[in-house]
């Protein structure tokens, strides 16, 4: 039995597509898709019709004789030949030519028409759209567990916010069983009452991988979500019907998670100068409340009981001292009257007055003889005089 290596085998093949009259020239009617303009000129994009697809490649100097635009969705006619590219094991069409038939595919159509239809239905009217949570406890993740998508979104959120829980709804993203599927997973985290938002999420394709998202089906099931969301479906460039009905479009599935989540630095960032300025505001009061403490204890030794003891006590001592300073100026004014009332007293006494040489007459019962009618012959009287008394008789 007679075997064959890959080379071998691959180089066989390679010679029968050269050998070929009809792939050795050849006009292909298709759409483009997946266009890539290399930094080396050269051009890799494939053409494509309902029920099938061909890679393609244009050399750098085919691409600059070239003098039409072609961008993806075109429907071209490229001309060239069809032969196996060895590395691996791939045939494609080298293109040295394209003519432009006009308009877009038929891809490009149907996305044009649904999205024209749900727009007018008011679909993607902006007041329709639901407000995304700013700190979600649980996100639902509707994606593939296989899909590269699923891997973006759980290491931006481990990354941005790690304390969101994160659930996913699993589902195909490719395929003609992938639009049921996707309204299945919407549903399934609907019915919960523990989820804040949703991602539908899917990494970057063609217009063909991502088609499932420009279902109809799907796009109703998204604008009908009772929670808000955010689709994140292919790279910044791709847009899809899901795009426009979901609350929010992110550009990546990453770039949804951010959408969907605070940033944690940020908010440690926030935290950081809430606590430098709730610092600030504490050292100030605290210094304000320093300063009316330091104005109150002055104003206290002003007011407090001993304080207010001591300066009665000084009020007193110097009252006590201008009483006794009065009591005394009094006393002698009193002592100064008093002599001069003794002075007096005793210029005005009886026996002054008897030592001047006059006499008190009283009778037998000491009334005080003041002229001669009180008296009557042989009535015996008193005569005090300065030092002695003498008794008398009157004889007339």
């Amino acid at each position: 039995m007679k075997t064959f290596s890959v080379s071998e085998i691959t180089g066989y093949i390679h010679e029968l597509f050269d050998a070929d009259r009809v792939l050795a020239d050849v006009w292909v009617r298709g759409e483009v898709s997946n266009l890539t303009k290399a930094r080396s000129g050269h051009w890799y994009f494939t053409i494509k019709d309902a029920a099938a697809q061909l890679r393609c490649v244009m050399f750098r100097g085919a691409a600059r004789r070239l003098r039409i635009e072609v961008a993806a969705g075109d429907e071209i006619l490229a001309h060239g030949r069809v032969s196996v590219y060895e590395a691996r094991g791939e045939y494609q069409l080298y293109v040295e030519s394209i003519e432009t038939i006009g308009g877009f595919g038929d891809l490009h159509r149907q996305f044009e028409a649904l999205k024209a239809k749900l727009d007018a239905e008011g679909l993607f009217d902006p007041a329709r759209k639901q407000p995304i949570p700013v700190f979600p406890a649980r996100l639902g993740i509707v994606t593939s567990p296989n899909a590269a998508a699923w891997h973006d979104i759980q290491t931006a959120l481990q990354r941005r916010f790690p304390l969101v829980e994160v659930l996913l709804s699993p589902t195909l993203v490719q395929g003609a069983e992938a639009p049921q599927q996707i309204v299945m997973a919407l549903e399934r985290l609907n019915r919960r009452a523990d989820t804040d938002a949703i991602i539908v999420a899917r990494g970057g394709g063609s217009l063909e991988d991502l088609w499932c998202f420009n279902d109809e089906g799907v796009a109703r099931a998204v604008a009908e979500s009772r929670i808000p969301v955010i689709s994140g479906v292919g790279h910044e460039i791709d847009f899809t019907i899901v795009d426009f009905a979901a609350d929010l479009r992110a550009p990546t599935p990453s770039a949804a998670a951010e959408l969907a989540t605070p940033n944690r630095d940020d908010l440690l960032l926030d935290v950081d100068r809430l606590r430098a300025r709730l610092a600030g505001l504490f050292s100030a009061a605290l210094r304000e409340n320093a300063r009316d403490l330091g104005r109150l204890r002055s104003a206290l030794r002003f007011v407090t009981p001993g304080k207010r003891i001591a300066l009665q006590e000084r009020e007193l001592a110097a009252r006590r001292l201008r009483l006794s300073r009065a009591a005394a100026a009094a006393l002698e004014r009193r002592r100064d009257q008093l002599a001069s009332a003794i002075k007096a007293l005793a210029r005005a006494s009886p026996d002054h007055i008897l030592a001047r040489g006059y006499a008190l007459v009283t009778d037998e019962s000491g009334a005080l003889i003041r002229e001669a009618a009180q008296v009557s012959k042989n009535q015996r009287l008193n005569v005090q005089l300065a030092k002695d008394q003498i008794k008398v008789k009157v004889d007339g």
